[in-house]
């Protein structure tokens, strides 16, 4: 069962501009303007996005002066890992009794 707050993070992963902008902060924080400039999208679309993101306690923000500066909070995704990961063993399953099958009839 997904608990609440891994509802959230995958709410949050479900978006592309989401997914995206936590991509750009995994090499360390940046500014709201800096990530908003990355994306053919209004400020304030790109600044409701970090709120989700935000919300869901994936990044983080740290007012420096009159700039806000966003970071990457990973630990929420683990619960989410968590989740997929027997997904990931089905399908490898999968794949195994597939690449078998193929071995067996081109042998």
């Amino acid at each position: 069962m997904v608990g609440m707050a891994a509802a959230d993070v995958f709410s949050a992963l479900a978006n592309p501009v989401r997914r995206t902008l936590l991509e750009a902060l995994r090499d360390g924080p940046r500014a709201a303007g800096d990530l908003a400039g990355a994306f053919e999208l209004s400020r304030p679309a790109v600044s409701e996005h970090l709120a989700v993101l935000r919300g869901a306690g994936l990044v983080r923000e740290e007012p420096r002066g009159r700039y806000r500066y966003y970071h990457l909070e990973a630990a929420p995704l683990a619960e989410a890992v968590e989740w997929l990961h027997p997904f990931e063993r089905y399908w490898r399953a999968r794949m195994g009794a597939l690449s078998d099958l193929i071995d067996e009839e081109n042998p």
